[in-house]
């Protein structure tokens, strides 16, 4: 962008579901933002009407805020439902757990703007309060330097929902989030990394971008992480499995290299004599594959869909 060019039109969704307690600070931290182009949509499926409470006074104080409960639960649902109620050329995610900084949302347009092939975007996820364990306990996501993921310049499997964004243009070539797929869904998680891969098969580009940084004030204490790591492998064993059943041999090879390596590292381990949660996540991907085949796919697409 140049100072003489109109900003370009941005919309942030943020997707929450029973988080009273975080959603003020992180609906606070986006309207911060410096950037002077944007709306901001909040997509609840909350179970009580707490996080109505808090939202629908800010919502009432500032026009860019719009509130939208759904009595309907899953992640994948949200943000189709958010991305259907926004105008924004480009498209902004994050969690109700996240603080972002004020330059956020502009890095995000910029990125995208230094590099027009660039159709979806990940950047790092911090955590908030790394003392005390908080570096070990919370879910991160480190980039170390600017990259593209594309078919020219190579895929790996990689992001994490919390901080993300994609041009609409990418939506409209491939559709929406698959919604079995995501927390709230039978297939539980892997929404963001099944986006990832059906952009990439369409020959869409990936960035990922160190600098469009947020802070996750999501941690897990230990008792926590059993679940969490079963629910991971469970979404990513049913995301896999589902491009395999269109007959994707590269989602062959990539199913078979994340759960060999998962596998080895657990078995490393043991005969090291130590304890790894490894194995949550390995059974969680069997279960996931093995679920996969509750529901249809539809090859032209490549979203599930019910039997």
């Amino acid at each position: 962008m140049t100072t003489d060019e109109p900003p370009t039109e941005a919309a942030v969704v943020l997707c929450t579901r029973n988080r009273a307690d975080k959603i003020a600070q992180a609906v606070t931290s986006i309207l911060a933002s410096d950037y002077p182009a944007f709306r901001l949509t909040v997509i609840d499926q909350s179970t009580t009407d707490e996080t109505r409470q808090v939202l629908e006074p800010i919502a009432a104080a500032d026009g860019r805020v719009e509130y939208v409960h759904s009595s309907e639960a899953g992640l994948s649902r949200a943000y189709n439902t958010g991305i259907a109620r926004t105008a924004g050329a480009v498209i902004a995610f994050t969690d109700d757990d996240c603080i972002v900084p004020s330059d956020w949302l502009r890095s995000i347009v910029t990125a995208f703007a230094q590099d027009p092939e660039g159709d979806l975007l990940y950047g790092q996820v911090l955590p908030a309060y790394p003392d005390d364990d908080g570096t070990e306990l919370t879910p991160y996501l480190h980039i170390p330097a600017p990259d593209r993921l594309s078919h020219r310049d190579g895929f790996r499997v990689f992001g994490m929902g919390a901080n993300f964004a994609a041009r609409r243009r990418l939506f409209d070539a491939i559709g929406g989030f698959d919604e079995i797929l995501g927390g709230g869904g039978p297939l539980r998680s892997s929404q963001d990394y099944d986006l990832a891969y059906r952009a990439y098969h369409a020959g869409r580009v990936i960035l990922l971008r160190p600098e469009v940084t947020l802070r996750h004030d999501g941690r897990r204490e230990l008792a926590d992480w059993p679940t969490l790591l079963f629910g991971y492998g469970a979404g990513d064993g049913a995301f896999y499995t589902k491009h395999v059943r269109c007959l994707d041999p590269y989602a062959l090879f990539l199913l078979v290299k994340q759960l060999g390596t998962r596998t080895a590292r657990w078995v490393a381990k043991k005969l090291l004599g130590r304890n790894p949660n490894n194995w949550n996540y390995i059974r969680g991907f069997v279960i996931g594959i093995k679920d996969s085949f509750r529901f249809g796919v539809d090859r032209e697409t490549r979203l599930y869909r019910d039997r």
